[in-house]
């Protein structure tokens, strides 16, 4: 993980160019799965990748586009996300109750990295989930997933299973919600997986030219990660 580190870079996707790429990357590894049905743009996208509070990232390595995730940051002033609706009687009443949480959807791999780099690249993407948990000061991070990611979720984060499988179009199979206290679980994590320490100067680069300056960004953390 941390070879692979070195050779990453974490960008906004923000030019029509580079959504574009993101946007066909996300149809061919969805339709891969057939997670979707066919259409004739090739291209998966919708409205929440255009909202304020929602950033699409592009994950490259070795300067090639390798992977996807998107982050939308919901707070009881901008709940908007795209786990909302599906699980509004869950998601609804935290936000009622003042919670900050991260909803990291739309993770998407190139096929060829994800023979190059056989279970690494759930590792790079959810990443970039936990970077803005910590740059948000956020109380949860969402996950909806499909049944047989959960043991992922489960055994590495700590998520727990608060709804069971719902209808989430347009994709065609169901997803589970899966949350995960994050200020709870945050020192574990980090202790089992030293990979995801990072460092205030690589939250601000990621997210502050996207979202503005965080108002709850936890102070840097030591220089221990990288020789953890």
């Amino acid at each position: 993980m941390f070879s692979a580190l070195e050779k990453v870079d974490y960008r906004a996707a923000v030019s029509e160019a580079d959504r574009d790429a993101v946007f066909r990357l996300r149809y061919d590894a969805y339709e891969r799965e057939r997670a979707v049905g066919p259409t004739p743009t090739r291209r998966l996208s919708d409205r929440y990748d255009d909202l304020a509070n929602t950033m699409v990232t592009s994950i490259h390595l070795d300067g090639a586009l390798a992977a996807t995730i998107r982050i939308s940051v919901m707070t009881p002033e901008q709940p908007d996300g795209p786990d909302g609706p599906p699980f509004a009687d869950v998601v609804d009443p935290m936000l009622a109750a003042g919670k900050v949480l991260i909803d990291p959807t739309r993770h998407a791999t190139d096929e060829g990295f994800s023979n190059a780099y056989p279970g690494l690249m759930p590792y790079l993407t959810t990443r970039v989930a936990w970077m803005a948990a910590e740059y948000f000061d956020a109380d949860v991070i969402l996950a909806s997933v499909r049944t047989e990611h959960q043991a992922f979720y489960r055994r590495v984060f700590g998520c727990v299973l608060i709804c069971e499988p719902r209808p989430y179009p347009p994709l065609t199979k169901p997803l589970s919600l899966m949350m995960l206290d994050f200020k709870a679980a945050r020192e574990k994590v980090l202790q089992r997986y030293p990979s995801f320490r990072s460092t205030a100067f690589e939250r601000r680069m990621l997210f502050e030219p996207f979202y503005g300056a965080a108002k709850r960004e936890l102070p840097a953390e030591p220089a221990m990660a990288r020789s953890a």
